[in-house]
């Protein structure tokens, strides 16, 4: 496999994505790489969640990183359903199942309005979608510059904490306050 990088053209001060494509892109000669996905310089703080379906099965496991430019959030996941997914911070370090609402709407300390795309946009929370192939592997790294594992209003690991959640549709990166993203299919509870 091969990992290339992208800005987000989308608000390019907004967001950072990093996506793995298969060997079958690569080979084709698609997708040069603009850098080679590196270690974040400057860690400050680390997290980490397991994503974990309505049915309580695990889907794999998400790493957290700060360094200076944002938090790089990685995720290896398997067994999820194909097509393409929004993915969310949320404002609540809860997931209970099936529907993970007490997970609570997306992180939003600065009341934005959601949408990569929308005026006023976006939420904290608010990161690109996520395609998962046939084979139900997801493999993604996702810059997300507006949030922090610190201290602060920013931060993902406040007194009630967060949630990092999977839904059953793209982000429409305009409607709010959700995208029309659909139901909540994953959810795990963000901690150190």
């Amino acid at each position: 496999m091969r990992t290339i990088t992208f800005v987000c053209a989308v608000g390019c001060a907004v967001l950072g994505v990093v996506t793995t494509y298969g060997t079958r892109a690569a080979a084709a000669g698609q997708g040069a790489p603009v850098t080679q996905a590196a270690s974040v310089p400057g860690v400050a703080a680390t997290a980490h969640t397991t994503l974990k379906d309505a049915q309580g099965r695990t889907l794999g496991e998400v790493t957290l990183r700060e360094g200076s430019s944002g938090v790089l959030i990685k995720a290896d996941l398997q067994n999820v359903p194909p097509g393409t997914h929004a993915f969310h911070l949320h404002t609540v370090g809860k997931c209970d199942a099936p529907d993970f609402t007490t997970a609570g709407g997306h992180f939003n300390p600065t009341m934005m309005k959601h949408g990569l795309m929308a005026t006023g946009g976006p939420h904290a929370g608010d990161m690109p979608n996520v395609t998962v192939g046939a084979d139900g592997k997801l493999s993604v790294e996702v810059l997300d510059t507006n949030v922090t594992l610190g201290s602060g209003a920013k931060s993902l690991l406040d007194a009630d904490g967060s949630a990092l959640v999977l839904h059953a549709m793209a982000d429409d990166y305009a409607t709010d306050p959700t995208g029309s993203a659909g139901g909540r299919i994953a959810c795990g509870v963000i901690s150190k």
